[in-house]
């Protein structure tokens, strides 16, 4: 009988050490209550204009949205606008679209969008995706992209934290990140 309870309990043992041995779970992307990271590789214009979000967004709140390509059809005519156009922008505080672009795409793209500068938007590239990898939000767009990009997100920060995340579930819709969702 003890043999009998020994084995049983041996059995139910088995499935939580064989779960530990062979499942790892991978980190999720970036979280609320994650702090920006503290790099200094986005680029704002020109490639020695070092724009570091975790020191902009220290004692300030706004927005990050990330985007998977400058110029492409829906980070220009619906995502990036909906921000543009939103009556809340302004309350939102400090916004920065990144890509994964070089500083003078993203220019030509900030010119492009916002060409006045009104709405204070400020368009930065991440031309090595380490910004991006480091919020755990790239995918490989190597098909179409020819490498790796970001996911479509925004995230809402308070003094150097994310408050909500609004990520895409598929890498590039808009069902989740549009202005609308994130300001109300």
């Amino acid at each position: 009988m003890a043999f009998r309870a020994v084995t049983r309990r041996a059995a139910f043992a088995r499935p939580a050490i064989a779960a530990r041995a062979f499942h790892s779970t991978p980190r999720a992307f970036v979280r609320v209550g994650d702090e920006i990271p503290d790099l200094n590789v986005l680029v704002e214009d020109s490639p020695a204009n070092k724009v570091n979000l975790a020191d902009e967004f220290k004692s300030a709140n706004g927005l990050i949205i990330g985007v998977p390509a400058a110029f492409s059809g829906t980070c220009s005519a619906s995502h990036v606008p909906s921000y543009i156009n939103h009556p809340k922008l302004k309350e939102a505080g400090s916004v920065f679209v990144v890509s994964v672009n070089d500083p003078f795409v993203m220019k030509a793209w900030a010119d492009q969008m916002d060409p006045a500068q009104q709405t204070g938007i400020r368009f930065l590239g991440d031309p090595t995706a380490e910004f991006t990898k480091a919020l755990d939000l790239g995918w490989d767009g190597s098909a179409i992209f020819g490498g790796i990009r970001s996911k479509r997100y925004a995230l809402v920060v308070e003094n150097g934290t994310v408050k909500s995340a609004h990520v895409e579930p598929d890498n590039t819709g808009t069902a989740v990140s549009m202005a609308d969702k994130v300001l109300g």
